[in-house]
């Protein structure tokens, strides 16, 4: 789905989607860039994330958890998967949860 597209979507969720909305809004060059090493340091096993930009490989991940991002970068994917969790896009992440609720925002 392109940016536009998933942004008008986002805003017609609800508030912590229009968040998420609005963050995806900035331009790229602004775009949030998470590392897994902060990720592991603020979620547990079975957490649900979103980063509202691109999920960077630096860093290991000891648990399973579910990542919802924009863009994944490939060691990111590789290590996310290794650990057991799953790697989705925003889309997914908002047609599963509409309301947002059980999902931390990192980044």
């Amino acid at each position: 789905m392109q940016r536009e597209m998933l942004i008008q979507d986002l805003k017609k969720k609800g508030n912590f989607w229009r968040s998420v909305a609005s963050d995806l809004e900035r331009p790229t060059r602004r775009q949030r860039a998470v590392n897994l090493s902060r990720i592991n340091r603020h979620t547990k096993e079975n957490d649900v994330i979103v980063v509202s930009g691109k999920v960077l490989g630096a860093g290991d991940l000891q648990h399973p958890i579910t990542v919802g991002a924009w863009n994944f970068s490939n060691q990111a994917k590789t290590t996310i998967e290794q650990a057991k969790g799953k790697c989705v896009t925003i889309q997914e992440l908002s047609e599963k949860y509409p309301d947002g609720k059980e999902i931390k925002v990192i980044g």
